[in-house]
């Protein structure tokens, strides 16, 4: 947990973007393996719950980056897009509406490139600047 809060915007950026991947190959994976064996909707609980791991990997992310930014409006950009992508898998965990799932893919990746746009350009020079 600790090496996350030091290296929060390169664990973001990767937690973001894993959890994209994850988002997009999911039904391929599972339409060809288990389509084979006969059971098309089945897949495990783990998998399902990797969302609730990237959002809390991104959670805390985004937690830490926004307290060592430099800028004001990255912490802003960084809790709006984590806050969408939170009602984005809760959306679909729960079934409320029907949403493409570009929506999801979307903001994982304005969340990882917010990351590393933070990560090169609003880190603090001095203990004093994040303040």
């Amino acid at each position: 947990m600790n090496i996350i809060l030091k290296k929060s915007d390169t664990f973001g950026a990767i937690a973001s973007t894993l959890c994209m991947i994850h988002c997009f190959v999911t039904p391929f994976i599972f339409l060809a393996n288990t389509c084979v064996v006969g059971d098309c909707g089945s897949s495990p609980s783990w998998w399902k719950n990797l969302d609730y791991i990237f959002l809390t990997i991104s959670f805390f992310a985004v937690n830490s980056s926004s307290k060592k930014t430099s800028k004001e409006f990255m912490k802003t950009a960084l809790w709006f897009n984590w806050t969408v992508l939170f009602l984005l898998i809760i959306n679909e965990k729960l079934a409320l509406t029907s949403l493409p799932e570009t929506f999801i893919y979307v903001t994982a990746i304005s969340l990882a490139v917010l990351h590393i746009y933070n990560l090169k350009y609003c880190q603090c020079d001095t203990d004093g600047c994040c303040n």
